[in-house]
């Protein structure tokens, strides 16, 4: 904790001049002031004392002391005894005040102009901040409380930081990523979609949006040629962009990317195969083979994204990278849907030859995702927390999806769902004329969050009839009151159950 005689904290707060115009002891006042109000001195955090303060500033005692009683007679700073003045907690729970700028910080650096590149210009993510107070979060790729195994996660967690465990992961590991955590994805996650591969063909990313944005840095430039589903994964689409590569998009229908659609002249397809993102259908067998037999024949690389496909299946589908003989199917999974979001881990799976490059790119990035929590995945994994948390989440998947399907029915006829087997999420179409936008700003007056489906399509003119409800974070038993308020929101009446 921040001591009150460091003296590095203190030093840019107190400026102070003899030809202010104004007394010590106001500007001492003014600076401390600013500085409660800009939150730049923590509740917890002791002011200087007042014999230290008027040493550094080179002024008595006494016009510090007059000072700070008369921002404690005002409200700014409490005394509390044997420990000395701290900021008043009630003043910090009041809304920040807008910084004001000092007058040699008026003509700031234009960053936009010297930019490279435009990612602030990209399209916003879909932000839920307050998504967990809502009644109804119908959001997409946020997790359930009540599912998070919570027990398990702090055992694993207790046994990486056991004494010889933390020996395996405190060093630093430069370009490599923890045996025990690849061996893992090796041996449980990959067969179960198909795929058999070597340990230098695997390496950990801090989630996919990380792997997708290093395989962009490492083979794409400008002029770059990318085909992607539209509607499809939004985020991507500004990844590759980023990148300076052209989007090309290619038409979805309900057997998935409309293959014969794919440019010649592509150099790279991303696709979600196993759940397209985000109508949620899966690719049909015969354009899987037709896809692979494109890349070979045009000589295109397949950017294949795990989206939600960690999730058991009725029907589960092989990855496209279980049937790549050529090695042009790079792999993107993810842990998100299953463990948590917010733990940020992810991996691709590619020829050895790729995974090196992109070792040595990452080294460069941030050498490696953090040791400490790779372990306490693979502990989860090597326990059999995760094969356990896989089927608890799809067995409770499964009812509340079919709990929607059903109420979409009974509340929302007019609405046409495209109901796969499988995934976190329903994709919706209302009627010609409907602002999903307007509808959503309504339903959130309701404690309903939906999202708008418009940010899913690279068009100039967005369909605006779409929405995508998730299922991750919602409770069965609020699934039906919730799209009864949407309902409502909609303006329809809600029939009698």
């Amino acid at each position: 904790m921040p001591q009150r005689n460091d003296t590095a904290i203190w030093s840019g707060l107190f400026r102070i001049s003899a030809e202010s115009g104004q007394t010590l002891q106001a500007q001492i006042r003014q600076a401390i002031v600013a500085a409660i109000l800009d939150r730049q001195i923590a509740a917890s955090m002791p002011l200087p004392s007042c014999r230290i303060l008027a040493e550094k500033l080179g002024v008595a005692r006494g016009t510090v002391v007059l000072a700070f009683q008369q921002l404690v007679d005002q409200g700014f700073l409490v005394a509390r005894e044997r420990r000395g003045h701290f900021v008043n907690p009630d003043v910090l729970a009041t809304p920040a005040k807008p910084h004001q700028k000092a007058p040699d910080q008026q003509n700031e650096i234009d960053w936009k102009a010297r930019r490279q590149i435009a990612a602030s210009d990209m399209p916003p993510p879909a932000k839920h901040d307050n998504w967990i107070k809502s009644s109804y979060p119908f959001v997409y790729g946020q997790f359930d409380p009540a599912l998070f195994p919570t027990a398990e996660w702090r055992e694993c967690n207790r046994m990486a930081l056991a004494v010889l465990e933390i020996r395996n992961w405190a060093s630093d590991m430069v370009d490599r990523d923890d045996p025990l955590l690849i061996e893992q994805i090796q041996a449980r996650l990959l067969p179960r979609r198909g795929i058999f591969a070597n340990p230098d063909e695997i390496i950990v990313t801090l989630g996919a949006q990380n792997a997708l944005y290093m395989l962009a840095t490492l083979l794409m430039t400008k002029g770059s040629k990318v085909a992607m589903e539209d509607p499809g994964y939004p985020d991507a689409r500004s990844i590759f962009r980023l990148a300076g590569a052209e989007i090309q998009p290619v038409p979805v229908d309900q057997s998935g990317i409309v293959t014969s659609s794919i440019p010649n002249d592509s150099g790279f397809v991303f696709v979600t195969p196993s759940h397209h993102c985000p109508t949620m259908v899966p690719l049909s067998a015969e354009r899987r083979q037709d896809l692979l037999a494109r890349a070979n024949r045009h000589n295109q690389i397949i950017i294949e994204d795990g989206y939600d496909s960690q999730l058991l299946d009725e029907a589960p589908q092989q990855a496209l990278k279980s049937l790549d003989r050529s090695g042009r199917v790079i792999y993107v999974g993810s842990m998100s849907k299953t463990l948590a979001p917010g733990l940020r881990l992810g991996y691709i799976v590619a020829s050895a030859g790729l995974i090196a490059e992109l070792r040595a790119l990452r080294r460069f990035m941030l050498r490696h995702p953090p040791a400490n929590n790779q372990r306490a995945v693979a502990l989860f994994l090597s326990l059999g927390h995760h094969e356990a948390l896989v089927r608890r989440l799809s067995s409770a998947f499964d009812e509340r999806r079919k709990r929607l399907v059903h109420a979409i029915s009974a509340f929302l006829p007019e609405w046409r769902s495209t109901d796969s087997a499988g995934g976190t999420s329903l994709w919706l179409e209302g009627p010609r004329g409907t602002d999903s936008r307007g509808l959503a700003e309504a339903a959130a007056s309701r404690s309903v969050i939906i999202e708008p489906g418009d940010r899913f399509f690279d068009r100039t003119e967005k369909p605006s009839r779409f929405m995508r409800l998730g299922i991750s974070s919602i409770a069965l038993q609020h699934i039906e009151p919730g799209i009864r308020e949407l309902a409502t929101a909609a303006g329809r009446r809600p029939a009698a159950a």
